[in-house]
């Protein structure tokens, strides 16, 4: 089955030119199918890169998708307006509604404390409500971190220096759905300058470690259930994301280290290596399939009641 995105997303033509299905809003509605209703609450600067990212590996499933935007009231630096009021909604717009998912993204604010983010309180409210409105909410990087110290409490620790590259995983929750299909090792991309510790997630009884990385530290965590998911890398990225963010710091004058585990040689001149393509592919189908599809209710008007 395909995503549904308006037809003049930017994300559709390039998803139709890979050969992914992308179905026009007339044509989903002529189908006798309720589609799941997935939520993204994009907070990377780079909105529109973002956001086909992300409807790649939603849409890449057998189920029906809706995938809707969603916007915080700070206004982006690097999107045009009309791009935002064009596609996007606000938090005022959604919050009497309910979802079947919520994706929440990374943001660039990692280095400063929760509080003195200027969306902090919004991104709050709408946590919040996602208790609520939401029957599974998957949070990416700086959004994990967000989402972990929020409902419990657990902070983001400062790295002595960024970590960036392609780091092997391991699954350690050998149970985990979440996690099915992957192979003993796989790989996931990380760009950050901050991390959590295990030690404080292993307080946490409400929280189960899914996946982690001796480099990388831990990757996935979950709650019973999986209406709260974790996920501190970034597997959405494209294969040049990592070179795009490490040219730019090197334009920029930074003297960024070079990532890991991704060029080959070590040779920033070469085309990188996508090694990490199939495991976000199964990572976004699994969590799609089995926190959402199988476990939502029909009438997801009820979700505040589960």
């Amino acid at each position: 089955m395909p995503i549904k995105i308006p037809g003049d997303l930017p994300a559709a033509k390039v998803l139709q030119e890979e050969n992914i299905f992308v179905m026009d809003i007339d044509r989903a509605m002529s189908q006798d199918i309720r589609p799941l209703r997935i939520l993204v609450l994009n907070l990377m600067p780079t909105k529109i890169t973002t956001e086909t990212q992300l409807a790649r590996l939603l849409g890449n499933t057998p189920l029906q998708i809706d995938m809707e935007l969603l916007t915080v009231s700070r206004r982006p630096k690097h999107t045009s307006a009309e791009h935002m009021f064009a596609f996007y909604k606000t938090f005022d717009e959604v919050k009497n509604e309910f979802y079947d998912g919520l994706v929440i993204t990374g943001a660039p604010v990692e280095q400063m404390p929760f509080e003195s983010v200027d969306y902090w309180q919004e991104l709050c409210a709408i946590m919040e409500w996602s208790k609520s409105h939401v029957y599974s909410t998957l949070h990416i990087c700086w959004g994990a971190q967000a989402g972990l110290y929020y409902h419990y409490g657990i902070r983001k620790i400062p790295l002595r220096e960024k970590l960036s590259g392609v780091y092997a995983h391991r699954v350690t929750h050998k149970g985990s759905i979440l996690f099915r299909g992957f192979d003993d090792t796989f790989w996931v991309p990380h760009s950050r300058h901050t991390t959590i510790e295990r030690a404080a997630v292993e307080k946490e009884k409400r929280l189960k470690i899914l996946a982690e990385s001796d480099k990388a530290g831990v990757y996935a965590l979950s709650t019973d259930g999986g209406r709260q998911i974790f996920i501190t890398g970034h597997s959405e990225y494209d294969a040049g994301t990592l070179r795009d963010e490490y040219l730019r710091d090197k334009t920029a004058g930074l003297s960024p280290a070079l990532p890991e585990n991704y060029f080959p040689d070590d040779d920033d001149t070469k085309e990188p290596i996508c090694r990490w393509r199939s495991g976000a592919h199964l990572l976004f189908s699994n969590w799609l399939n089995y926190f959402v599809y199988q476990a939502t209710p029909y009438s997801i008007e009820t979700i505040g009641e589960i």
